[in-house]
């Protein structure tokens, strides 16, 4: 570009998506001068997903401004907790976040999960027909236009990862109430109705069970059930000193 030279901010919390010379401070930028600031944004690698408000001079500007020679801009990240318009706050994951996904279902939290690749394209699709986040650390699907809305998993964790995504959107939270394999709902169900499910020393060990509503998996505080109730425990505390 040998357009209007702007000088440029991003940042700490979105310092890994820029190149290392621009992570300190403000520096020189050549722009084109059609481009928005938005575009000029994702050209360096931040995907608006992330970008809270964009200063120019120190007042806010939309992403649709056109950047002009000699000025300042800054880049601040999303403000937290994120509104996100329209409700219910409902969430869509991709391929790589399984184990998130679960968690989020194990909270009481309406998650969608694609178990196989199925494209950035149907991806974003789905997320814009059923207005749901997307969340994600592919920065090329959070640039989609068609996307409802969108967030960057910065951790590959899944402790990290669920506490950033209950910190940033702080979601409505009912544990045990969505079956942590397709989503749907929990109702209690009686040993008889579930025992075609069930192992022989499961029936014989266990007396209160759940059962998904959708694809009829039955649910009972078995072996890995104390690792369940800590992730549950740990979560409704945040959200108690949060608050």
């Amino acid at each position: 570009m040998n357009g209007p030279e702007i000088h440029i901010e991003v940042a700490p919390e979105l310092a890994l998506f820029v190149p290392h010379h621009r992570r300190a401070g403000a520096t020189a930028l050549a722009t084109d001068g059609v481009s928005t600031l938005g575009h000029v944004v994702e050209s360096l690698g931040v995907p608006l997903t992330e970008v809270g408000a964009l200063l120019v001079d120190g007042g806010e500007v939309p992403v649709s401004h056109v950047p002009a020679a000699g000025e300042s801009v800054t880049v601040r990240p999303v403000a937290r907790p994120q509104h996100v318009p329209g409700a219910p706050l409902r969430f869509l994951l991709d391929v790589h976040l399984g184990t998130l996904a679960r968690r989020l279902r194990l909270l009481g939290v309406d998650t969608a999960y694609e178990s196989t690749d199925i494209g950035d394209p149907a991806l974003a699709t789905r997320s814009a027909a059923e207005r749901r986040v997307m969340l994600s650390r592919d920065r090329g699907l959070l640039r989609r236009r068609e996307l409802w809305a969108g967030a960057y998993i910065y951790s590959t964790q899944p402790d990290e990862q669920l506490r950033d995504v209950l910190d940033r959107f702080a979601p409505e939270l009912r544990p045990w109430t969505r079956c942590t394999a397709c989503n749907g709902p929990l109702r209690p169900a009686t040993k008889e109705e579930v025992a075609d499910r069930l192992e022989h020393g499961t029936q014989r060990s266990y007396d209160v069970f759940a059962q998904c509503g959708d694809c009829g998996r039955a649910y009972w505080k078995g072996a890995h059930h104390e690792q369940l109730e800590a992730i549950v425990r740990e979560a409704l505390s945040t959200r108690t000193r949060a608050g």
